[in-house]
């Protein structure tokens, strides 16, 4: 009788296949490992009562959102801006795409001394938002035509003043830094992420636009952008 259990343990793990398997699970890489920081990044910030209701209602609105879970700045006199994050766009039926991964850099000079480790949501609100992010434009600095309104916890998130911004920046920061916004900064793709993570070589337009490819992986990220 125990050889037969243990035969029939053994039948039933061929069928179903080691641990996760049967739901596919993802293995843990640098990309899922950065899904996942920013569904931890999405959580937090709309639990902070600095900026829950504000965020709640501009997402309900936006057209994308790129969450950089370790935007990192520091200089002194000449200053840098560097992180990796993720990019999802939302289509007319209020679906959310998939993660395309972004990198964002930027140097500025000027009266700036410090270092700080910050996470940094975007919620882009409208096409020019999003276009001036896919684009690159940002590299342009003023010449983008895209208004951003910096929302952090020590900065005055007046709705009368930041109404009609393309882009809505939300940060929580540790650290002192006085220095760059968006302007000037560099938002370029992370093909061999997207790659790696999704398979074959498929361009953002074909994550954010066309939806060609997907991740299960990125439902919780997806869950908390649409409450």
């Amino acid at each position: 009788m125990p050889r037969l259990i243990a035969l029939a343990l053994a039948a039933l793990f061929l069928v179903s296949g080691s641990p996760g398997q049967g739901a596919r699970a993802q293995p843990v890489t640098d990309q899922t490992m950065m899904v996942g920081k920013a569904v931890t990044v999405m959580e937090r910030l709309r639990a902070d009562p600095n900026f829950s209701a504000q965020m709640a209602s501009l997402l309900g609105r936006a057209r994308a959102v790129l969450v950089i879970p370790d935007l990192v700045k520091g200089g002194f006199i000449l200053g840098a801006q560097y992180g990796t994050g993720v990019l999802l766009a939302r289509d007319g039926a209020g679906r959310w795409s998939g993660p395309a991964f972004y990198s964002i850099a930027a140097g500025s000079i000027g009266l700036q001394i410090g270092l700080q480790d910050a996470e940094a949501v975007y919620v882009i609100m409208n096409e020019g938002g999003l276009k001036a992010v896919v684009e690159n434009q940002f590299k342009a600095g003023a010449e983008a035509g895209v208004a951003v309104a910096v929302i952090g916890a020590g900065a005055a998130a007046n709705t009368t003043t930041n109404v009609g911004a393309d882009i809505y920046a939300f940060s929580r920061a540790v650290g002192l830094y006085g220095g760059a916004t968006l302007d000037g900064a560099g938002i370029l793709p992370r093909h061999a992420w997207n790659a790696a993570y999704y398979g074959g070589n498929p361009s953002p337009e074909d994550i954010l636009f066309s939806r060609a490819v997907d991740s299960r992986q990125a439902d919780r990220l997806r869950d908390i952008l649409s409450r």
